[in-house]
């Protein structure tokens, strides 16, 4: 009998910490792709998901079996069992997507997998969840809780970095942060310093626009008692003769030449070469361009480089034409008038961006297949609404957030000021939510205008605080019907205010209602 065929017996018998006693044992180098697969399968069977313990077997479950996605992205087995741990692990989004790849390769009548009907139960109730979120714990909590463990720590992370004159000790410095910023995140980067008067946690969003949102909301929330003693800060500062090191490469602005490309008002496109790197740009590119990426962070400060740095690229070969050392490229982007002293949250709240699109013929009501004009200040979410992705909503659902959009009728509203009474009506949803709810649960990001419907756009820290604010203004409202949805193609409207007959077309009602 090989071990394999007595881990199936075991499972048979319900012993699944015989089977992780088995399996821990081999060394990583010498697991196979089946011998993962059935340890995730175990972990999977011993984790208790409402124990810190059991999300964490939950976790060694995915990372047992994510490195094999190019074998086994098309077996059953692989996407039940990550669809499973994705899925008590709350993350909706990616649990969908392995559940209907493993109905699709279902083997069958064969009983020792589920049944096809019992994947289709997971799949309803993940797509139920992706409509209308129920965090156990939402961003807005998990931030307050987040800082409590902060200050409970920070006297300690402060006496390390006192005692750790010879910087030996910053995997322990990083290890302790972690464990309370990971609260709020499930995944972050970030660093801790000293500026000669303050200590300094710096959260880097690495060019992540939805994360920038995170992290600034974040920020504000920090509690008072700490301005004493720290700076909370966003975005990494500039810092003149830096150098960045790693794997054994080094390089600092001095080695780098750039080229720059105006773009459209406010926006520039940069090439950066470094003979430095050119043999690792040849071996591994993307550690290359992650020093370079970092670098350019460094020199002009990571948010002026999101606001002003539309494109990147490294070239290959020496620069011939306009280029300058990367040293001068701060002075020479602000003798474009360009300010480089930006401060991350007022970046945000005057950086909308217009839009126009095609309606369809036909539209299905609060899909948003009717706007024609728009604005936003978070473009990837409607990218990616649009086309389909849900990188950025499975990113902010991980960590207790929501974003989407109030949908409401435009019939009431006509005559020969009928544009002013769109937006003053929805100005004043915005300020009745902002009024209920609180600043703390919610941040807007724009709005649109369809054919026949309306669009509010936000991100909730606390999605049940919002969503009974708006319900309570709608309520008093002319209109007929108002719903709201995620950000996902899948998701379904969920029914805010429903005044119409039941046989209505188009009705919102005939999808998830909220209570």
């Amino acid at each position: 009998m090989t071990l394999l065929e007595q881990c199936q017996l075991w499972h048979e018998a319900d012993e699944h910490q015989k089977i992780v006693d088995a399996l821990e044992g081999i060394p990583t180098d010498a697991c196979t792709p089946e011998i993962d697969l059935e340890l995730a399968r175990a972990y999977n069977n011993l984790a208790n998901p409402e124990e810190p313990q059991g999300r964490a077997l939950l976790k060694r479950a995915i990372a047992r079996m994510a490195p094999h996605r190019d074998t086994l992205e098309g077996d059953y087995s692989w996407n039940f069992r990550m669809g499973y741990a994705y899925y008590y692990l709350d993350q909706e989004g990616p649990a969908l997507a392995h559940f209907q790849r493993a109905l699709t390769l279902h083997p069958g009548d064969d009983p020792k997998y589920n049944t096809a009907a019992e994947i289709r139960e997971l799949i309803d109730d993940c797509r139920r969840r992706l409509s209308l979120p129920r965090f156990e714990t939402t961003f807005r909590e998990r931030t307050m809780q987040a800082w409590q463990a902060f200050v409970r720590e920070e006297k300690d992370l402060r006496r390390i970095m006192d005692e750790d004159k010879d910087h030996q000790r910053g995997e322990e410095l990083i290890a302790l942060c972690r464990l309370a910023l990971n609260i709020a995140f499930d995944d972050l980067s970030f660093e801790l310093g000293f500026n000669g008067e303050k200590y300094e946690l710096i959260l880097t969003p690495e060019g992540d626009r939805v994360k920038l949102f995170e992290m600034v909301y974040f920020q504000r929330q920090a509690p008072a008692s700490l301005a004493e003693q720290w700076n909370i800060l966003v975005g990494r500062r500039p810092a003149a003769g830096f150098t960045i090191g790693f794997g054994g490469w080094e390089v600092s602005a001095q080695d780098v030449t750039c080229q720059i490309e105006k773009l459209d008002e406010g926006h520039v496109g940069l090439i950066l070469y470094c003979e430095k790197l050119l043999p690792l740009l040849q071996k591994k590119e993307n550690q290359a361009w992650w020093m370079l990426l970092t670098l350019t962070d460094q020199v002009l400060g990571e948010i002026p480089h999101m606001a002003y740095v539309d494109s990147f690229d490294v070239a290959h070969t020496p620069l011939k034409e306009s280029c300058l050392s990367m040293t001068a490229l701060p002075r020479a982007l602000e003798e474009m008038g360009l300010a480089l002293n930006l401060d991350p949250q007022a970046y945000l709240n005057s950086s909308y961006t217009g839009y126009q699109l095609q309606p369809q013929e036909n539209p299905e009501c609060g899909r948003r297949e009717d706007v024609y004009i728009g604005v936003t200040r978070c473009t990837p979410l409607l990218e990616e609404y649009y086309s389909g992705d849900r990188e950025n909503m499975d990113l902010l659902h991980r960590d207790g957030a929501a974003a989407g959009f109030l949908c409401y009728p435009l019939d009431p509203f006509t005559g020969q000021t009928r544009g002013k009474d769109i937006l003053d009506f929805r100005e004043a949803l915005e300020q009745a939510i902002l009024q209920t709810a609180g600043a703390e649960s919610v941040t807007f990001l724009g709005g649109a205008t369809g054919l026949a419907c309306g669009y509010l756009d936000f991100v909730a820290w606390d999605l049940m605080a919002v969503l009974e604010a708006a319900q309570a203004f709608l309520q008093k409202s002319p209109l007929q019907w108002a719903s709201f949805q995620t950000f996902r193609q899948e998701a379904q409207p969920v029914t805010l205010l429903d005044r119409r007959q039941k046989d209505t077309p188009h009705t919102p009602a005939r999808r998830a209602a909220f209570h």
